[in-house]
């Protein structure tokens, strides 16, 4: 540790510390544009000059390393005037529009011009203007007369999204940040600059000039989408949802989040959505009230039960659901005598679960993958499938980390990728084992199946067995295979001669959640694979759309009786008899448990639009309407301490309930069908109601390979 003098405070920080890091420890804050504490220096701005005694001149506090005993001074005369001067040349060329900038309210040069700007500039000169760019749906570059130049922007394309879509072109008064030959902006994290953007030049377009800053309530929450988790502050005015933003939680998202995550707001305030409840009626939808809607329901689970028994009704709940809502669904189901519930849509292989309350997860904490040295990902588009994980695993990589993949394509994950062995996902199982068989053959164990071992199976199995920390991590391709029992335990195999770790990384909001309260068949019950056969007279659908969240479509869904829809959507018209509006994570209260087991819970930030209604709540009255017991809960918070008791917001479940055990008798013979696996803006019902992330490149790109496929 270093000591130094900080405005005659002593500080110690480590060797290799930055002035500014020194600062921060003091809790002293030094003005500062282009440094950020998650992006590399570049000393450009010059905002944090401060006064280091025996120095000449002033220097920068984020580029000035620590010597022992250095004393520095802050607020001194020679300090202050530095950064009033680096101000007021900054203001020369600036366009001094705060009054229609959306930036206005929560600017860091508007908030450092009050105490270090002048009252008056000295330069009458005209300001230069630069033009704006259009750099596709999410980020308007429309005032970029605004920019200072600080580069945040790039550095975080280069060292966060692991693509440098923006540069700096041209010098002097000509510098501009811009995308080169006219290209767009599409990284999947590419939203994350309209936050580190100090000044106006980056905005959102979807949220542009629809309301300012102060005019918003803020309110956590916790995003709905992938198995990340990922903390949001949501922004509503007039209760409508304007803006959803990162909420810091260094354990989970750090200060980032997904685009999904930020954009997919605008599904809330689709024309899209369902706000009454609705009856099918000689063909033609009905709304209808919620007495009328339910007792439908109510009466026509009670008829199926008498005329064909409980097991043929059952429950296809999506995993995006909330604890609360899931742990109801299966009570419903199970209270009525049926043990036919599944979260597991788009599965193929149905004996890959874990016992009976225990759940899949991704074998460490999030955090921890920053810190690996040895990776192998099986059957995942990392980046598109889960894109914070693979900016952590992109920042191990710039440690020198080994990544290694296992995948039926070649993919850009925007960073260096040690091997790859590339097999059509039907032998997946084999490509595997042959790792295993070269994992083998270097340790002296007996492989636990025969197989033939290539050049590139083999310098994966060289790698695993070096480093320190190390994982297998099974992608959304590799849960859903059709042999994935079979995947596991050979990744498990390898785990245990390499020192590795094995994980899911799971792929919903509440694919852990859902495992946990038992949302899957119990004996004798039905998969999702066989209650989409048609196997059912009753079929209650929980937020899910199977012709775009399950393996099997439709399937013989509208030859199968009732069908009843709970979903914040006009959706399922082809096959549901009923429609009941319940809210999204937006309008309701909930948890969710990402795949390191964390449970979040969150609260409604905005009233339910119409007659929508909590899920939770439609679910209690309906099990009430059934006499069912267990069903008098008054709060999602009362059901979720009956479901998991001990465990509060912000808790790890219990490890002893998590497990990626499985012993599987390895079948390498073919899988018969390619996994089913949603592209990233076609993951849920609210991407999939997002303008702005329709319009994206990923979704065209999909768009077109689904054409193309059909």
């Amino acid at each position: 540790m270093i000591e130094i003098e900080l405005d005659g405070k002593k500080v110690e920080v480590p060797a290799g510390s930055m002035v500014m890091h020194a600062a921060e420890k003091a809790g002293t804050y030094v003005p500062h544009f282009c440094y950020h504490k998650k992006l590399s220096i570049a000393a450009n701005c010059r905002m944090c000059l401060v006064d280091v005694e025996k120095a000449p001149k002033p220097m920068p506090a984020c580029a000035t390393p620590v010597t022992q005993g250095m004393i520095v001074r802050t607020k001194s005369d020679k300090a202050i005037k530095a950064q009033q001067s680096v101000m007021e040349f900054l203001l020369i060329n600036h366009p001094l529009d705060c009054p229609i900038c959306d930036q206005g309210g929560e600017c860091q040069l508007q908030d450092l011009a009050v105490g270090y700007g002048g009252s008056g500039s000295r330069y009458e000169e005209e300001k230069r203007v630069v033009f704006h760019k259009d750099v596709g749906p999410l980020i308007s570059m429309e005032e970029m007369s605004r920019c200072i130049h600080c580069t945040r922007c790039v550095r975080f394309g280069q060292e966060v999204a692991g693509v440098m879509e923006l540069g700096m072109s041209h010098r002097g008064e000509h510098a501009e940040i811009e995308t080169f030959v006219g290209d767009t902006v599409d990284s999947e994290l590419s939203g994350n600059m309209i936050d580190i953007c100090p000044v106006g030049a980056l905005t959102s377009k979807p949220f542009r000039y629809s309301a300012r800053t102060w005019e918003l309530s803020r309110r956590k929450s916790v995003s709905p989408h992938d198995s990340t988790g990922a903390n949001l502050i949501v922004q509503v005015k007039n209760h409508k949802v304007m803006r959803v933003v990162p909420l810091e939680n260094e354990a989970v998202n750090e200060c980032w989040i997904a685009d999904r995550d930020r954009f997919s707001y605008e599904a809330v305030n689709s024309e899209d959505r369902l706000t009454a409840p609705m009856l099918k009626q000689g063909g033609e939808w009905q709304t209808v009230d919620w007495q009328t809607a339910l007792e439908y329901v109510a009466n026509g689970l009670r008829q199926v039960r008498a005329e064909h028994g409980a097991g043929a009704i059952g429950v296809l709940a999506s995993p995006h659901s909330t604890v609360e809502e899931l742990a109801l669904a299966g009570a419903l189901v199970r209270g009525l005598g049926s043990q036919n519930i599944d979260s597991r849509l788009r599965h193929a292989d149905f004996s890959n679960t874990a016992t009976a309350g225990a759940a899949r997860w991704l074998g460490m904490p999030i955090a921890a993958l920053s810190t690996l040295q040895r990776v192998l990902v099986v059957g995942s588009n990392l980046r598109k499938d889960h894109p914070l994980f693979a900016q952590r695993i992109r920042q191990a990589q710039r440690k020198g980390a080994q990544v290694n993949v296992l995948n039926a394509a070649a993919q850009d994950w925007a960073m260096p990728l040690k091997h790859v062995v590339l097999a059509d996902s039907s032998i997946w199982v084999s490509a595997l084992a042959g790792i295993a068989a070269a994992v083998a053959a270097e340790t002296g164990a007996t492989a636990p199946v025969a197989a033939d071992v290539n050049d590139a199976q083999r310098a994966v199995a060289k790698s695993l067995l070096g480093g320190e920390r190390k994982a297998i991590l099974l992608g959304n391709a590799a849960a859903h295979h059709g042999k994935a029992s079979s995947l596991l335990a050979l990744a498990n195999w390898i785990a245990q001669q390499t020192g590795a770790s094995v994980g899911y990384l799971s792929e919903a909001a509440n694919t852990v959640g859902a495992q946990l309260v038992n949302a899957v068949p119990g004996q004798g019950g039905l998969n999702a694979g066989q209650m989409l056969g048609g196997a059912l007279k009753a079929t209650i659908l929980l937020n899910t759309e199977p012709a775009f969240d399950a393996a099997a479509g439709t399937g013989a869904l509208a030859s199968g009786g009732m069908v009843v829809t709970l979903s914040p959507f006009k959706t399922n018209l082809d096959v549901s008899d009923v429609l009941l509006p319940i809210a999204p994570f937006t309008e309701t209260s909930g948890s969710f448990v990402n795949a390191e087991g964390r449970l979040q819970g969150f609260h409604a930030v905005v009233r339910p639009l119409g007659d929508t209604r909590p899920g939770w709540k439609v679910l209690r009255v309906l099990g009430n309407l059934l006499e069912l017991p267990g069903f008098d809960a008054d709060s999602s918070q009362a059901v979720l301490a009956a479901t998991l008791p001990g465990v509060s917001s912000g808790d790890l479940v219990d490890g002893a309930r998590l497990s990626n055990d499985g012993s599987a008798t390895v079948d390498t013979s073919p899988a018969a069908a390619p996994p089913c696996v949603a592209s990233i803006y076609q993951l849920d019902g609210l991407v999939r109601r997002s303008t702005a992330l329709q319009l994206t490149a990923d979704a065209r790109t999909a768009q077109a390979v689904e054409g193309a496929a059909a």
